[in-house]
């Protein structure tokens, strides 16, 4: 059955250039496409409000980040799940995983856009609102809350939908929504004059037309046949599904606990400094949400080697597993180099595109950059290396790997080194934890390749 199968499925025969090309380029737009409504809106809300705006989208930030936890839990858990189903030839057990996940996205939609609303003024305080701009702030985070369903099920049924072969309808899923946003934000807040409230209206008008492209692929699965019965809520099912999806998830997690932890710090040490608090906020939303842009290229390659690495580490093909893992690795070190020349040599060529400040706020904002994300070189290392362990059902070794750089280094390391450093500790935070994460990633993913040889061998 396996031999059939893999005599069947691309996945298992083409040629992996070839493969991760055709999965990886549409992944990486699907995901680019995601991270450019928040950062469209960065750019509108600065040149249409000033820094103080963005300072706002900065703090609210963290509800995007736990929105997109809640995806990745659900869709790269349930598309593990099926492309692990599939290389077994298990077609059954694949529906039920796609109806189970289908189930799972609408539930945690609705209960999350249900907290914000109920939460959402202690919430922002936790993230690091100011008095000056926590107004802009419940004012946007209202908004886009009432889209986090759209996102959830969009965001997650893009991951099924490429794991069953179809990576370009997952791109234009995410392309309708971006495409409408960019539009609508310079009506609505330079037209219409509605300021932060615009750009969140265009936010979410673009997530629900992108939901609907997503919600119609529903009928059109070409792997499986989904039926009625399919379409259930499994306590296992979830737990499973969850089990796979929870690197990933955690890691966005841990974003938005690396996220809270640094506006405080920011706020806090910048108090004590000519920037004051608002300068560091708004310098900080710019440098991580530019460097959204280069994690989205690692994030689209991982997602598009997830589909190939699942189903061949099912057939048991794992000379394909390993080629495709080190091409990744491969195009993510060309790409992060890239980043690292701009980031390093064209700072103020990038944050002049978010709007316009005073000197200190250049100051700040460049250094800013120059600094915290002087070792994007390696970070692409560490996030494919997780979604990998993932995608061949390690979720524990994944987890591992997605709690490195954030929790277990980079959040004590903002909170240790500005007692010795100031706020220039906070900088130095980012390329001490993506250093020792790098290190730490070699080691697990060398120790597991050893260990897919030796199983290579006893099927010799």
């Amino acid at each position: 059955m396996e031999q059939t199968q893999t005599q069947q499925n691309p996945l298992g025969y083409k040629s992996i250039p070839g493969l991760l090309r055709s999965f990886a380029i549409p992944s990486i737009i699907a995901t680019l496409v995601s991270s450019l409504y928040n950062i469209v809106d960065q750019v509108f809300i600065g040149q249409g409000v000033g820094y103080l705006g963005n300072a706002a989208t900065n703090v609210s930030y963290p509800l995007t980040t736990i929105c997109l936890a809640l995806s990745l839990l659900i869709g790269i858990g349930s598309a593990s799940r099926f492309s692990l189903s599939l290389g077994a030839g298990e077609k059954n057990e694949a529906a039920r995983v796609v109806g189970n996940g289908i189930c799972m996205m609408v539930l945690f939609g609705i209960v999350y856009a249900v907290i914000i609303e109920i939460f959402l003024y202690p919430m922002l305080n936790a993230f690091g609102a100011t008095a000056e701009n926590l107004p802009y702030a419940v004012t946007y985070s209202r908004i886009i809350a009432i889209g986090m369903p759209f996102q959830i099920v969009t965001t997650s049924m893009s991951n099924l939908i490429r794991a069953d072969g179809s990576p370009k309808y997952s791109m234009t899923c995410m392309l309708i929504g971006a495409i409408l946003n960019t539009i609508l934000d310079p009506i609505f807040i330079f037209i219409f004059d509605l300021g932060v409230a615009g750009a969140a209206w265009a936010t979410i008008i673009g997530q629900f037309f992108s939901f609907i492209a997503a919600a119609l692929y529903i009928r059109k699965f070409k792997s499986i046949r989904l039926k009625r019965e399919h379409i259930r809520l499994h306590v296992k099912d979830c737990l499973n599904t969850a089990s796979l999806g929870m690197s990933n998830s955690l890691n966005q997690v841990a974003i938005t606990l690396v996220q809270i932890v640094m506006n405080n710090s920011l706020t806090y040490y910048g108090a004590m400094t000519v920037y004051g608090k608002d300068i560091p906020l708004a310098a900080c939303g710019i440098v991580m949400k530019t460097n959204a842009i280069l994690l989205a290229f690692f994030i689209g390659i991982s997602q598009g080697s997830q589909p190939i690495v699942g189903f061949n580490y099912g057939a048991k093909q794992y000379p394909r597993v390993r080629k495709t893992y080190k091409l990744a690795i491969a195009c993510s070190f060309v790409i992060s180099t890239i980043g690292f020349i701009l980031f390093q040599f064209f700072p103020y060529q990038i944050i002049s595109l978010f709007g316009q400040g005073d000197d200190l706020y250049y100051e700040f904002a460049i250094h800013f950059m120059r600094t915290f994300l002087f070792m994007v070189i390696v970070n692409g290392v560490q996030l494919i290396s997780s979604n990998f362990f993932s995608a061949i059902g390690k979720p524990v070794k994944g987890l591992l790997l997605s709690m490195t750089r954030q929790v277990f280094f980079l959040i004590p390391l903002i909170l240790i080194l500005p007692l010795f450093f100031g706020i220039n500790g906070v900088l130095y935070a980012g390329p001490v934890a993506d250093g020792v994460a790098f290190v730490v990633s070699v080691v697990l993913i060398s120790l597991e390749m050893k260990r897919m040889r030796r199983m290579e061998r006893s099927l010799s």
